[in-house]
């Protein structure tokens, strides 16, 4: 692949030096790493006690070998992680036309640039095709040696798009809530088997700021498809309760990462019904009764207006 091809890399830091150290090394092991140029955005400290940290993270940047270019940019005031990405992702695919983007917390395999780069390739010109995702959830996959299925579901543990379907990005959870509609909401939900849609509605309250749930919504309201590998080749290690949004989670079972950088990519454009139905089995045992009994209500108040005109 040529290096005018390469789509440049996001990163996203703050406070976790050590974190964000994994994730360079991981990154630099590609072979592609010395034609990658590297975007590392670096948001402000919330407080004084917090600023020897964020400027440790920055010091790990300041003579950084083993990328095409670094380019670095610090802020300094705290924007927080929604405003951080959302401000330069646009930035970055506005200039080069697609991105790949990570976290503090996301390491990846050697062919991790390899796979991304080769979807984004294969896919540029295909407007059902809207993200490539690098993580996927640690269910059964019983027909692993097809590689890669498409899904409604994205993730945003390492994840890869295009200027022309990034510019459709919108995050206002009012408009959202006002236009779904019950049936679409059970559909964002992967057909009633997890409860996405409170992430729009936390926003809504100001309990959270949030920006994946709306590119996610982005994506569904365009009908649009992700592309998931049935292994990953990137694993977030920010599950030990240094991160603000994705809480703890020591028990995660550790899983090598996939190293098939020429992975064989599906000519078929729609959403894998096998991978779907795995998927909702997978997420469904971890809602909570709270959720299940909104989800339920959700279901039954959906069925009552179509039967009755219920408003």
């Amino acid at each position: 692949m040529s290096s005018e091809k390469l789509a440049p890399v996001c990163l996203f830091a703050f406070n976790r030096p050590q974190h964000t150290l994994s994730v360079i090394e991981t990154l630099k092991a590609s072979p592609l790493a010395k034609e990658t140029e590297v975007y590392v955005f670096i948001d402000g400290p919330r407080s004084g006690d917090e600023r020897a940290l964020v400027d440790e993270v920055a010091g790990l940047f300041s003579d950084l070998q083993g990328f095409a270019k670094v380019h670095l940019s610090r802020r300094e005031a705290n924007a927080g992680l929604a405003t951080s990405i959302i401000e330069g992702v646009s930035h970055v695919v506005e200039t080069h036309g697609r991105v790949i983007v990570l976290e503090d917390d996301i390491v990846t395999s050697p062919a991790f640039l390899s796979y991304m780069n080769k979807a984004l390739q294969r896919y540029e010109t295909d407007a059902n095709v809207w993200h490539i995702s690098a993580y996927c959830e640690p269910y059964s996959k019983e027909d692993t040696q097809r590689g890669l299925s498409f899904l409604r579901f994205m993730s945003c543990w390492g994840w890869a798009t295009w200027a022309n379907r990034w510019s459709h990005f919108e995050k206002n959870p009012e408009e959202l809530i006002s236009s779904f509609s019950d049936e679409e909401i059970f559909r964002f939900n992967l057909d009633g088997a997890a409860d996405l849609w409170v992430q729009v509605l936390d926003n809504a309250r100001g309990e959270i700021n949030t920006w994946a749930i709306f590119w996610y919504a982005t994506i569904f309201r365009n009908r649009g498809l992700c592309l998931s590998p049935h292994e990953s080749y990137a694993e977030n290690i920010g599950l030990d309760g240094s991160g603000v949004h994705c809480g703890e989670d020591l028990n995660r079972p550790e899983r090598a990462l996939n190293t098939d950088g020429s992975p064989h990519f599906p000519d078929i454009i729609a959403e894998d019904g096998t991978a779907l139905e795995r998927l909702r089995a997978y997420k469904d045992p971890k809602l909570t009764k709270t959720q299940k009994l909104a989800r339920e209500w959700r279901r039954l108040r959906g069925q009552a207006r179509r039967l009755f005109g219920a408003a």
